[in-house]
């Protein structure tokens, strides 16, 4: 017997399936092309959407697609965070600390004089576009450097970088868009609590969590739920993340420093015996890879050709200055001073390469569209012009340019800086 429920539950099984079947044939074709698995997956799943062969149609702002994107871009953070480790960052925290948060500003400044003069929009709308796409995305971003092994401490830069400007491009967005309804004034001081309130809960969730899942997986004594540490992952995942937003922080830099206290567990004292570290890591590279097909398959499916189209002139030089002088721009001015860290310009010149636009800023324009914020469909289309200009072109040329740079992992490794 045929019922709504049971159609729509049948049709999204269906989905799933269309997914899961053509993400595994493209995750080999991408291996085999030495690509970022990332990058075809957004490509297939543009083919698939409603607009070309009409095979996936989950709508931008319905409770699955929010559910897919929230968890599987936790998930993947989760991922991130655990690859992390302590006596990098340790190295170069000044750097990842000024790029997001001073380097958002410097981004979203240099964003908004291009949006003004290649869209001709007035000022206000010119900067909430720029706050929107300021942030990096760390659920593209984590898996290219998964599989291209770059330099540690330039991955775990960038990753870390990734991961914690979210909250500021949100804050700074929020303000923007009140001052554009007409609902108030920008406040430096009151956008400077905001962040610092989100990071700080963010942080404490994180840590918390942290501790207590390494706690139940791997101390010696209280240790009772070793057997089963994917399902204290999960769990863990989507409590750091509801327990930060519950306290109107930052869920997304709740996830990933919980993963980085999974992942530097031996650091804190805690250790899993190998067969049961090998279990979970398992667990975790195949659910992350599970998750980049959901995300990137529902992005490519999702792009709006017409909106595209209409803006495309303008945008393309938008996310022209975006990519080759804002980014540049701003790693040189956050980076460079780092005196601790001792960048090397063939570093400094790949992390200027390395910004791609994805799911954050993705969802921060689907929120723009919702609410009818002033210019939200130009907003819409430009975002959509960055994640594909941004992952195909920079994404995709990650591997060869840190291979000319010197910069791959199985390269002669710089001397680490002292002191």
């Amino acid at each position: 017997m045929s019922t709504p429920s049971i159609d729509l539950a049948q049709h999204i099984l269906l989905q799933f399936g269309i997914i899961l079947a053509v993400g595994s044939a493209s995750a080999v074709f991408a291996q085999k092309l030495r690509v970022p698995d990332v990058v075809v997956f957004l490509f297939i799943g543009t083919l698939l959407g409603p607009e070309m062969l009409g095979l996936l149609d989950i709508k931008v702002d319905s409770t699955l697609n929010q559910v897919l994107l929230i968890f599987g871009s936790c998930y993947i953070l989760f991922d991130g965070g655990a690859s992390l480790r302590l006596p990098v960052l340790k190295e170069v925290w000044i750097t990842i600390l000024s790029l997001a948060t001073f380097g958002v500003l410097i981004t979203a400044a240099v964003t908004a004089v291009a949006a003004f003069y290649f869209l001709g929009i007035p000022w206000i709308q010119a900067l909430l576009l720029a706050t929107a796409i300021a942030s990096t995305d760390p659920a593209t971003l984590v898996p290219v450097f998964r599989q291209v092994r770059i330099r540690d401490r330039v991955a775990q830069t960038v990753m870390s970088e990734s991961a914690l400007n979210d909250a500021t491009g949100a804050i700074l967005t929020f303000a923007v868009l009140g001052v554009a309804m007409g609902q108030g004034q920008f406040s430096l001081s009151e956008s400077l609590l905001g962040l610092l309130h989100q990071s700080f809960f963010g942080l404490v969730a994180g840590l918390l969590l942290g501790y207590l899942a390494s706690t139940l997986i791997a101390h010696e004594t209280f240790g009772f739920l070793k057997d089963y540490s994917p399902v204290v992952s999960l769990m863990a995942v989507i409590g750091a993340y509801l327990s930060a937003s519950g306290l109107h922080a930052s869920g997304f830099m709740a996830v990933f420093v919980f993963g980085f206290m999974v992942g530097n567990k031996d650091a804190f004292g805690f250790a899993m015996k190998e067969g049961e570290q090998q279990k979970l890591d398992d667990f975790v590279t195949t659910t992350a890879l599970i998750m980049r097909m959901f995300i990137f398959f529902l992005l490519g499916s999702q792009v709006d050709f017409g909106l595209i189209t209409q803006y495309l002139i303008g945008g393309v030089g938008v996310v022209v200055v975006f990519m080759l002088v804002a980014r540049p721009l701003t790693v040189f001015l956050c980076a460079l001073p780092d005196r601790r860290a001792r960048w090397s310009l063939k570093e400094l010149l790949f992390m200027c390469w390395t910004r791609e636009t994805g799911v954050i800023p993705g969802a921060l324009a689907g929120l723009l569209l919702g609410i009818g914020a002033p210019g939200a469909k130009l907003i819409a289309s430009v975002t959509f012009i960055a994640i594909l200009m941004t992952i195909l072109i920079q994404a995709t040329t990650t591997r060869w340019l840190a291979s000319r740079l010197g910069l791959l992992e199985d390269s002669l490794p710089l001397p680490l800086p002292q002191g």
